[in-house]
């Protein structure tokens, strides 16, 4: 009897363990699936992530195979503006040499002429000497442009020309080489004026004429109806001189 009571009493006690068990229980599964969905939500972030850092890794990988290709053209485009500069020049300075040994054979018999038949009328004038003397190298330059305006090719060469053999280490001697092609290509002398503005080219490599140099010839070119190197060129001034004005012109020849 005694031990009935005793489980009467001790029953609401086993009870209520039983049902603190289960809600503690129920807690604890709640708990495990709260922790289940915030795994799954982490993967899934650490997934796309994951593709994101990839998806910039082969963008930097195809920004640098396009970085190693302009680089190699590049190089390949400066060999080759090298190599027909070498040989252009070299033809350029033979002309210019057997010019200079007839322009020498011609002086020469000038003089001959001049002892034979001496100046009756006396010594030369104040006229004379102020034509005789030289002029500074932005006179020079400056008479030859104005003799170009003119259309007078010829005159306007021979005052470039005595710029650059004057005064050859003047700022102005790229100008006046330049200034030369321009008379050739005014004058529709294109063959004369693709090798002319070689000069430019190859000789004076900072001047600031050596863009608008590569695409007149590009256009010298064109007017031969050479179009693989008029192309060429005005490939050249895009790559080299992508800045310039000459290049948004160049653009749109390549169109």
């Amino acid at each position: 009897m005694k031990t009935y009571r005793a489980f009467l009493l001790l029953l609401p006690v086993f009870v209520l363990n039983a049902c603190a068990s289960k809600s503690e229980f129920v807690v604890v599964a709640d708990d495990v699936k709260k922790l289940k969905t915030e795994t799954e939500t982490v993967r899934s972030q650490s997934a796309a992530s994951y593709s994101d850092v990839q998806q910039v890794r082969d963008e930097i990988a195809q920004l640098k195979g396009r970085f190693d290709e302009m680089d190699y053209k590049n190089q390949q485009t400066f060999g080759r503006l090298g190599l027909e500069d070498s040989l252009l020049v070299h033809k350029l300075d033979n002309i210019d040499t057997r010019l200079l040994r007839i322009e020498q054979l011609l002086g020469a018999g000038a003089q001959k002429s001049a002892v034979a038949k001496p100046d009756i009328g006396g010594s030369a004038g104040p006229e004379s000497v102020k034509a005789s003397s030289v002029l500074t190298d932005s006179a020079l330059l400056k008479d030859g442009m104005q003799k170009l305006a003119k259309n007078s090719f010829s005159e306007a060469r021979e005052s470039f020309s005595l710029l650059i053999q004057t005064y050859p280490k003047s700022d102005l001697v790229d100008d006046a080489q330049f200034a030369i092609a321009e008379s050739y290509f005014n004058e529709k002398w294109y063959e004369k004026a693709v090798l002319e503005y070689q000069v430019v080219i190859a000789r004076y490599t900072k001047s600031n004429k050596r863009p608008a140099a590569l695409y007149k010839q590009a256009l010298a070119f064109e007017q031969l109806g050479d179009q693989v190197n008029a192309r060429a060129r005005f490939r050249d001034v895009v790559s080299v001189y992508p800045s310039s004005s000459e290049a948004a012109l160049a653009k749109k020849k390549l169109q």
